[in-house]
């Protein structure tokens, strides 16, 4: 089964300065080739390669800094995709301070509402892929999926995927191994909750492409007093 019309943004928030250079986009990469072979039209973006200020407003150059490529470079591509996988290592046990930035430029944009007036991520959905060489995996993708979710995307079961090695120094996810292997590449837990989060990511984004009824989730009903069955103090039903 092709899902033809779906795509797919996958966002690598690693440290290091170059896409070539990071251990999470080799992960990432492979999850991208598993959607792109079943018809969905998959991007990278590599957050290091671009000017991204931290903060909470859509357009960080009206707020003192003097570049940010969020608004026009990034936030564009982000809106339109139906999927968003965001990539981070783990440092301490935490998402990147990159991805940090990623998710306050998320929330930046939750004001805006799509032609249904919910919130513009209504009828995306959203996973995570971590790696890394100390434990938190299941923690850091709590955070991430639970910051997507609240400002709007829907999260499948199993929107998550990683490997972490040896704790304390050591080779990292996809380094050359003397025997010519790569390092993780015969992790069957990764390889397994890679796939499932693929699929079900897909899955979703598929059932999902009429969008969400609008019924108790349009703001502009809230705000009429249409939200609730009952009256609050003062108001009447």
């Amino acid at each position: 089964m092709t899902e033809q019309g779906l795509s797919a943004l996958f966002v690598n928030c690693s440290l290091q300065k170059r896409s070539a250079d990071s251990h999470t986009q080799v992960l990432l990469q492979a999850a991208g080739d598993l959607m792109a072979g079943q018809g969905l039209a998959v991007e990278h973006i590599h957050m290091l390669n671009h000017h991204v200020p931290p903060g909470i407003y859509p357009d960080m150059r009206e707020h003192g800094w003097d570049r940010d490529d969020w608004p026009d470079a990034l936030w564009p591509k982000v809106r339109d995709a139906d999927i968003l996988v965001i990539g981070t290592p783990l440092w301490l046990g935490e998402e990147s301070s990159v991805c940090r930035i990623l998710i306050e430029r998320l929330y930046a944009m939750s004001g805006m509402l799509n032609d249904k007036g919910q919130s513009i991520f209504y009828g995306k959905t959203g996973g995570c892929v971590i790696t890394g060489n100390e434990d938190g995996i299941k923690h850091t993708a709590m955070t991430l999926t639970f910051a997507m979710n609240h400002l709007g995307y829907t999260i499948p079961p199993q929107a998550d995927c990683g490997w972490i090695g040896e704790a304390g120094p050591g080779p990292s996810f996809g380094d050359q191994r003397e025997d010519g292997g790569r390092v993780g590449f015969d992790n069957d837990f990764t390889r397994r909750n890679t796939t499932i989060m693929c699929w079900n990511l897909m899955h979703l984004a598929r059932m999902l492409q009429p969008g969400i009824p609008t019924e108790g989730n349009d703001r502009k009903a809230f705000k009429e007093g249409q939200a609730f069955g009952f009256a609050l103090p003062g108001e009447t039903t």
